[in-house]
Formats: structure tokens, sequence, C-alpha cells
């Protein structure tokens, strides 16, 4: 299936490791140019760079003007067509809701929420002018299954799936597409590595990390995590052609964890 992005420019946050790296992998895979926002470089990405299909931009969107730098950066390069917001982090909170400190919701909402909004309003205004776009951010099922154990991840997620919908109301009739794909644990280090969700909670308990990621995986029907791969496979498909009449839609990728309607 031909998802019209050859050619296409995406801005992609968060791009350098896990659900970033894989969406940046799977739009270069179907002929897009990829600016490819985070912190630090990405070996994953190195052979793209040298190829001229990815160009990396070193910037911390936590820094509240860092989502203006990385939008000039990809204005020298020509228009963006595709936004994609995935960067964000959580920190397990173990200790209950009174150990969370203003600096730590500041911190959750800044980095996952705010990040988000600065860099959809750095880029909107130029996707308003050639009225055609397409925005899609990587939310959680956090926004709609709050856990207290990431009571402040889970409150910036929720804020971010209401802004999503609400920008989508306001911008589709000028032609932009927002929205959002919200997927459940997958692997990777946010729940699997050394600092990751999985070890946090077992060194709490006492525990291994690898029999917390297992528990956490039978609360799905299909008994498993999902794949960074698979993520980015949806992502890619709302940012085509094919998706050009879908917007203001969440799609849920979580195994069946969510078994409400």
């Amino acid at each position: 299936m031909d998802l019209g992005l050859a050619g296409k420019r995406a801005l992609v946050t968060g791009a350098s490791k896990g659900i970033g790296l894989a969406i940046t992998r799977a739009l270069v895979a179907e002929g897009a140019e990829v600016i490819a926002g985070a912190r630090s470089p990405s070996d994953g990405l190195q052979d793209y760079v040298e190829g001229g299909q990815v160009h990396e931009v070193s910037v911390d969107l936590s820094d509240a003007a860092g989502p203006g730098r990385l939008a000039e950066a990809a204005r020298a390069l020509g228009a963006t067509d595709i936004l994609v917001n995935n960067v964000g982090a959580t920190t397990p909170r173990l200790d209950g809701f009174t150990s969370v400190t203003d600096e730590q919701w500041a911190a959750s909402l800044n980095l996952t929420f705010m990040a988000a909004v600065r860099m959809t309003r750095a880029v909107l205004p130029e996707m308003l002018e050639r009225g055609s776009g397409t925005i899609v951010t990587v939310c959680s099922v956090n926004s709609f299954l709050p856990d207290p154990a990431v009571i402040d991840y889970s409150a910036a997620k929720a804020a971010l799936a209401n802004f999503s919908k609400s920008l989508s109301k306001e911008v589709g009739p000028a032609g932009i597409r927002v929205n959002t794909v919200s997927p459940g644990p997958v692997t990777t280090g946010l729940w699997l590595g050394d600092k990751g969700v999985a070890a946090t909670v077992a060194a709490a308990h006492g525990a291994q990390p690898d029999d917390i990621a297992k528990a956490q995986a039978a609360q799905a029907p299909t008994g498993r995590f999902t794949h960074p791969e698979e993520v980015a496979d949806l992502v890619v498909m709302l940012a085509g052609s094919g998706a050009g009449n879908v917007t203001g839609a969440d799609f849920v990728i979580d195994g069946g964890l969510i078994q409400t309607l």
C-alpha cells in the first residue's frame, strides 16, 4: 500500500531511541525525509544521516525555547508536512501522591505536555498557510487509565489527549489533520531499561524486573508488550494519505489491555 509519504518532510521529536527511533526509520522506509530532534544523537540513525534521509538536530525540548529552535532548523530545510510529537518521559511515584513535589509535577507537564504544545505552535502556522499538514502525537493509555504510580505522567497525557482533540476541531477546516496514538506498555527503555518502570518497581518490592514485566504483560490478552515498530507503523499510517479523512481520533495499541468500550 502506497501511503503517499515519498518526498514528504517529517519532523519527529524524541527521535533518538525507542518509539521515536522506530517512527523515524519507518518514515524513511516510506520515502520521507526526516528532521529528528533529540537531546543526543542516535547511533541507530547514523546510516540515514550519512545518506541524507535524516537530519539530526540536538535540542532539549524541556527548555521552553527548544521547540522553536527545532522548528527553525526544520524550516531551513523546507516546509514541514508532518509533525510527530513523541517526546515524553515518566518516573514511577511509589511513595504516594503527597511525595510528588511541585518540581516533579512541573517537569512532567513540561516535557510530556508542553513540549508538544510548543512544538505544534511553532510548526502549525506554516501548515495553515499551505492549507495542508498532519500532526500525530504519541499519547498513552494512561491518558484515560489513571495510575497513581505515574500520577503526574497520567495527568500530562490526559492533557495531551484533550489538547489534540480540541486542536483537531479548530484546524480541520483548514486542511490540517490531528490524531493521537495511545500505546500500552512498549518494549523500550521506559519500561525495560536499567532505570525503567520494571526495574524501579522491582527494586521497591524486592522483586526481579523480568517478573514485574511479565506480570504486566500478562494483563493483556495478547500476553506481551507492544513493540516500538508496531507503534511506528500505526503513526506512519495516520501520517499518510490513506488516512486522509481521519482526524480528532485516538488509536489504542495495547494488546487488548483496555477492555472497556
